[in-house]
């Protein structure tokens, strides 16, 4: 920033009794190194760069207005030790001879070199004496230690001759001069010749940026306190800008919240904008005006888009020509720009003030040109500022980046751009980006009502005579909403429909464009495996999710190929291959844990079939801790996700069922969801529940008849259940049958054939048979044991406990099964106890009463009754001596 000159006559030598070739006195101020305000920050960094100034021959110091160049100069010349001739140019002076005399008196002042009389003086305003500037070159090669002279706003200086005898002095005087040139623009001095010989020192814009600590610095230094972070965030939007930062704090003084009006304040009123309309726009002329405001709705912008904004031809050179000024016109390469932040808040108030309505007729101009162009990104940001939604909308289905509102790392950004479409706007393209964000928001009613008006206005452009490209590229976007849309609501047929229509359309689409969205194939394949798993279709499924499945990583293809895995997961568990389902459940647990941003349909589901399996295994708290986070990662109440929410009632029911509740149970094995076409397995898995009810109320002949109603008890888990609540029935034919069907299936996972298998040891058992019943146990336990799989042998009855405590089975069970150490030929322990219930089971052991154990150990008495319900689970027994006894016999007192 510039700063009133101090009087500081002693520093300055001798004063001079001439004026200038006009005749005017040589005004003191103009030699006079500038003061530095009490919050001057000095940055180390910089001076210590500027300390080279002394060992090459011309240093550059260029950088905006108010980028604190001339403070920094001046700090340095004070602190130097030595004289400096100093001059600040100024817009009034006419002519190199203006200029060398001012120069000539710089020099007097800082005593070098001798007076002006031994080797002449400028003729006159306009003109120089080549010999005048001969001698004093020659005068300052002579010198023991070289002069400094520093020129100030060295760019109101644009005479060519004046830079060309600069020059000639500069390289005559060798090392008797040290030239520093304090300027906003490029000086027409041959700069690349000094940087070949390495005899130049620059310090440039970006160095003179404020760090954030400097920032902070400077900004105590204003009695203002900042968090670091709020420090960064200044930084960042002024780009380190010094004289933003300074008349920011100046402004934030007079705040009652200083750090709310820093974090918040509009650039476009106040100080800086007065400062920066003066020094930067003012001195801009009108044309040059005019662009600057017109591109101040652009984040970036090259010469073309510029023309298209301004209609005119020379964009190109007066961008580049303000780059070169520094006229806070960034180059961003390839002949594109940038404004600083603050600058385009500034031009953007100072255009709607000067120019009302025309801001939305700019970003209109620039969506056409940037669709035009292949920017979508940008033509979208400029449609929906301009409010032209049948634009922006067009733009995102012609480019076929619908799915982009539902996946992938950009939707939450595009959601709410499209958050201010009115209902105003029409069009096939309208209606589609309004499904979509019915579809993303769960909104079904209002998704498939768009949907339909959108096949409507299709319908109506087939009939025109504007078709091809353009229309294929909806009719294929349509197609993806169509599937996903179908599998919300659960109706197979629909979706099979709409991804064989995508594949038909796919051919009347530049392949460029495809290859572009690999996220459209892959939720297409992915919404038709879903559908297809709920129809039970999962050979079928399995085919469409593992084509995505094994898609290579990709940003937009993440979200999807995490769906798929958990599909995938759930087709295998309900297949009995529990390993298999826990590896990809696992791998599309941790990637919904990590996707962030909105979750999709399918999240939550990995962590569904995790808790399935955990049943399975036995571990039920596990189990539950798994069903609640599925719940916080899926996509929250009302998300209609059939698949998920099948998965999540199966897993829920038979948790509850494990703790020995079937009422809830049933309750929870109902999946919540309305869709077109019911799912036969999930259809099973409700069934299964309500049969288990009966069958705990004893209604044998009940529970067999709910599954009577189930048409073929589709998968083979459902199955297998199935024949265990026949058996339980009395129908031990069917029951059989079933089981043996499973056990001879190569396809079927041990979750299967394990609970096929207890059926035939059952009925053996029930038939006398003790002998098959051991040899078939013995194989469910070899089959078990990989894959942990514990619940079966707990849900399979006292007769088949009575067995497995016998010695030539408890080897196979040993150390999964049941437990080690003493006692280990006692019945199974499927779990190991929590520290706490081991306090609760000793105190148990003392004959204390639920409500001495409670005071003792500082907690409420349904917390102990809580602690010896799983007590008695893990024990297999129902009563408090029992579950003593039984500790004893397994060494646990």
């Amino acid at each position: 920033m510039i700063s009133v000159a101090a009087r500081d006559d002693s520093a300055r030598g001798p004063a001079l009794g001439y004026a200038d070739p006009l005749g005017e006195p040589f005004l003191r101020t103009r030699f006079a190194v500038p003061a530095r305000p009490a919050t001057f920050v000095r940055r180390p960094r910089l001076t210590a760069h500027l300390d080279q100034a002394l060992d090459t021959p011309l240093t550059m110091v260029n950088g905006a207005a108010g980028a604190g160049k001339t403070l920094l100069v001046a700090d340095w010349a004070a602190r130097l030790g030595r004289p400096v001739a100093w001059l600040t140019n100024e817009v009034g002076d006419q002519g190199p001879g203006m200029f060398w005399a001012h120069v000539l008196h710089a020099l007097h002042g800082a005593g070098t070199p001798p007076p002006v009389g031994a080797f002449g003086s400028p003729g006159g305003p306009c003109t120089v004496d080549q010999r005048m500037l001969a001698r004093l070159a020659d005068e300052l090669s002579g010198r023991d230690r070289p002069a400094v002279l520093v020129l100030d706003e060295f760019d109101r200086q644009t005479a060519p001759e004046t830079a060309e005898q600069l020059e000639f002095v500069l390289h005559h005087a060798g090392p008797g001069l040290r030239l520093i040139l304090v300027t906003r623009t490029e000086p027409l001095l041959p700069l690349h010749r000094y940087r070949a010989a390495a005899a130049m020192t620059e310090i440039r814009n970006q160095e003179l940026a404020f760090t954030p600590e400097e920032a902070a610095d400077l900004l105590a230094r204003h009695g203002l306190r900042l968090p670091a972070g709020a420090a960064r965030a200044l930084v960042e939007r002024t780009r380190g800008w010094a004289a933003g930062l300074r008349l920011s704090a100046l402004a934030a003084q007079q705040s009652a919240d200083p750090e709310t009006y820093l974090k918040e304040f509009e650039a476009g009123h106040g100080t800086i904008a007065d400062f920066l309309l003066a020094e930067v726009v003012g001195r801009q002329p009108p044309e040059t005006q005019d662009l600057l405001l017109r591109v101040s709705v652009l984040d970036r912008f090259g010469p073309e888009l510029a023309q298209s904004l301004t209609g005119r031809p020379d964009a190109g050179p007066l961008l580049a020509g303000l780059c070169r000024q520094n006229a806070f016109v960034e180059d961003l390469g390839h002949s594109w720009y940038r404004l600083h932040p603050l600058f385009g808040e500034i031009l953007r108030v100072h255009l709607r003030a000067r120019s009302p309505g025309l801001e939305p007729e700019l970003h209109r101009r620039a969506a056409c040109w940037l669709r035009a162009h292949g920017a979508v990104p940008e033509a979208l940001a400029h449609g929906a500022a301009a409010g032209d939604w049948e634009c922006a909308a067009g733009t995102l289905v012609d480019d076929l980046a619908i799915g982009r509102l539902l996946t992938g790392p950009r939707a939450d950004g595009l959601t709410e751009l499209f958050s201010a479409l009115g209902p105003e706007a029409t069009g096939a393209a309208v209606e589609l980006v309004r499904a979509a964000r019915g579809l993303a928001e769960y909104d079904l009613d209002h998704a498939l009502a768009h949907l339909d008006h959108a096949l409507a206005h299709l319908g109506r452009a087939a009939e025109s005579p504007a078709t091809g490209a353009a229309t294929a590229a909806a009719r294929l976007s349509l197609a993806l909403l169509e599937s996903l849309a179908a599998r919300l609501t659960g109706s197979p047929d629909r979706a099979e429909q709409a991804v064989a229509a995508a594949a038909l359309l796919r051919h009347e689409v530049p392949a460029r464009l495809l290859a572009r969205h690999p996220e459209l194939t892959a939720l297409l394949h992915t919404h038709l495996g879903s559908a297809r798993v709920w129809a039970g279709h999962f050979e079928a499924a399995r085919a469409a999710l593992t084509e995505v499945a094994e898609l290579p990583g990709d940003a937009l293809t993440e979200l999807p190929r995490e769906d798929c895995l958990g599909h995938l997961a759930l087709i295998d568990y309900l297949g009995g291959r529990l390993d298999r389902a826990e590896r990809r459940a696992l791998a599309a647990a941790d990637a919904t844990r990590s996707c962030g941003g909105r979750p999709f349909p399918g999240a939550g589901l990995g962590q569904l079939v995790l808790a399935a399996v955990a049943v399975d295994r036995d571990e039920l708290e596990r189990a539950q801790a798994l069903l609640d986070e599925a719940a916080e990662s899926g996509p929250g109440a009302g998300a209609p996700d059939p698949v998920t929410e099948a998965c999540r009632a199966l897993a829920g029911g038979r948790l509850r069922l494990a703790l020995g509740d079937p009422a809830a149970a049933a309750h929870a094995a109902d999946p919540a969801v309305r869709t077109h076409v019911s799912s036969p397995w999930a259809r099973a898995n409700t069934a299964l529940a309500a049969a288990a009810v009966l069958l705990a109320e004893g209604r044998t002949g009940a529970a067999a008849a709910v599954l009577d109603g189930i048409d073929g008890l589709p998968g083979p888990l459902c199955a297998a259940e199935a024949a265990s609540v026949r058996l339980a029935a009395g129908h031990r034919e069917e029951a059989l049958e079933t089981a043996d069907r499973l056990c001879a299936d190569a396809r079927s996972g041990p979750g299967v054939t394990v609970r096929a298998i207890l059926v035939r040891a059952r009925a053996a058992a029930e038939a006398g048979d003790s002998g098959t019943a051991r040899k078939l146990l013995a194989r469910a336990l070899l089959e078990a044991r990989r894959d942990r799989l514990r619940r079966p042998f707990l849900d399979a009855g006292p007769g088949i406990r009575r067995l497995l405590d016998a010695p030539p089975l408890h080897g196979l069970a040993a150390g999964w099964l049941y437990g080690d150490g003493p006692g280990a030929g006692s019945p199974l322990l499927v779990e190991e106890l929590s520290g706490r219930e081991r306090e609760v089971l000793g105190r148990l052991a003392q004959m204390m009463s639920t409500q001495e154990i409670a005071a003792e150990l500082y907690v409420s008495v349904n917390t102990v009754k809580t602690h010896l319900k799983s007590i008695y689970r893990k024990l297999g027994v129902g009563r408090r001596g029992d579950a003593v006894r039984r500790a004893r016999e397994r060494g646990l007192l």
